[in-house]
């Protein structure tokens, strides 16, 4: 904590005394989308065993967090751009708040449907609270510095990404596994109870996360946030065109992003089936490996990209670490037990400057008009909704979740074409 409290007062300095304790708060709801995003590896095995559904159906999970992103994303910035920053972070907190309560009666009634409902409102909100707080930390500062500071309030979400898995590996996952003859073998009645029982595990946490997110909101209502004026004098109906992609590193940012974000949601999502699969490892030790390895590696990443930055230039360090993630997941397809195993989780370290920094050489020099590249950046966001259905139907039709990993590796290929090209700024 001492790092981040150094770190925090270097970045801060970069702003004006009126700043700090927006940046503070606003950096904090970095680590509320990562709870949704990393409980996802959690939930996908747990409901599939809940709702007895198939890896292709638990994919779904994914599809309904990123669909609301790519659903909302536009609506977020109008309302943005109209209401201000504050009215859309208390929004998006309320949106949120709303979608985690429903898990309690999605719980009870065991409806895959429900869930995926109850996720899709969870996603909106965080919709709303990473389109405003992306740019907004751009904002606070100076802008020969923004890839920094975003990466540093990312770092947060690290945080959250590594909590999220080891909580939820914890107090959802039950840990016990039937095989299908088993489950063939049990009464009716048997059944039911142990499918309600597995289905009930997320009341309690999810009742909790609600409480955390209210009490965000109030801390939000209560402080004043100023709102940042941009330079450009860009009129409303310009500033809201999709005349934004006349610039080509927006254009490329945006799939960039896409890609970028599929291939994160492939590599965690699918984690816990792919580690029983090439190492027979239980899914409450993978959920433990998974947050307590690769989640704080991923963390760990966030800070010391931020350091590295200092002297290599972003694009040129996100196309490093696109290169060492494609080296990992071909190791990963290639080998068994736990070299493919440990290949795997060494991802995250090397993914975790990705988003932030595409993020931010994609709005950069836009004046105005970086609210709609936000909204358009976050829309990009669903190549999480899609990527996943891809992997689940290969490792349906394949039997092998160990092959469907080829999704994720082939992403970062784009990706690694952005650090080197895309990101090239272009007069219009």
């Amino acid at each position: 904590m001492a790092v981040s409290q150094s770190n925090l007062k270097a970045v801060s300095q970069q702003a004006s005394s009126n700043y700090l304790l927006p940046f503070i708060l606003v950096t904090s709801l970095f680590f509320l989308w990562a709870f949704l995003h990393n409980l996802n590896p959690i939930l996908i095995p747990h409901l599939k065993k809940a709702c007895q559904l198939s890896d292709t159906q638990s994919a779904l999970i994914d599809s309904a967090v990123y669909l609301g992103y790519f659903l909302m994303a536009l609506p977020a910035g109008w309302f943005m751009h109209k209401y201000g920053y504050k009215k859309g972070i208390l929004l998006g907190l309320l949106l949120y708040g709303i979608g985690t309560l429903l898990f309690v009666p999605a719980a009870s009634s065991r409806s895959y449907l429900f869930f995926l409902g109850a996720l899709f409102i969870i996603a909106s909100g965080a919709t709303f609270l990473e389109t405003v707080a992306n740019p907004y930390i751009t904002k606070l500062g100076a802008k020969e510095t923004s890839e920094q500071r975003l990466n540093f309030a990312q770092s947060f979400n690290g945080v959250g990404a590594f909590l999220a898995p080891i909580i939820g590996g914890q107090f959802i996952l039950s840990g016990i596994e039937y095989t299908p003859d088993q489950l063939k073998q049990m009464s009716p009645q048997q059944l039911n109870d142990y499918l309600n029982f597995e289905a009930g595990a997320v009341k309690i946490p999810y009742l909790i996360i609600a409480a955390v997110v209210l009490l965000v909101a109030i801390l939000f209502f209560i402080t004043k946030i100023p709102e940042i004026k941009e330079d450009d004098t860009t009129d409303e109906k310009k500033s809201f065109s999709i005349k934004i992609f006349r610039y080509s590193h927006v254009t490329w940012a945006v799939i960039a992003q896409f890609f970028y974000v599929g291939a994160q949601v492939c590599v965690g999502s699918f984690f816990i089936r792919f580690s029983k699969f090439v190492m027979n490892m239980p899914e409450k030790q993978a959920a433990l490996w998974w947050g307590s390895i690769a989640m704080v590696g991923f963390m760990l990443g966030r800070f010391s990209g931020t350091f590295l930055m200092k002297y290599i230039k972003p694009a040129r360090l996100l196309s490093i670490y696109a290169v060492v993630c494609i080296i990992l997941l071909t190791v990963s397809l290639i080998t068994k037990g736990n070299m493919a195993g440990y290949a795997v989780i060494a991802v995250p370290f090397f993914m975790s400057i990705m988003f932030p920094t595409i993020f931010a050489l994609g709005i950069k020099g836009l004046g105005e008009e970086t609210k709609i590249a936000s909204s358009f950046l976050v829309m990009s966001i669903v190549g999480g909704a899609i990527l996943p259905l891809a992997m689940g139907y290969i490792s349906d039709k394949t039997g092998s979740m160990q092959t469907a990993y080829i999704v994720p590796l082939l992403c970062f290929f784009v990706v690694l074409y952005f650090g080197i090209k895309g990101y090239k700024i272009k007069n219009v």
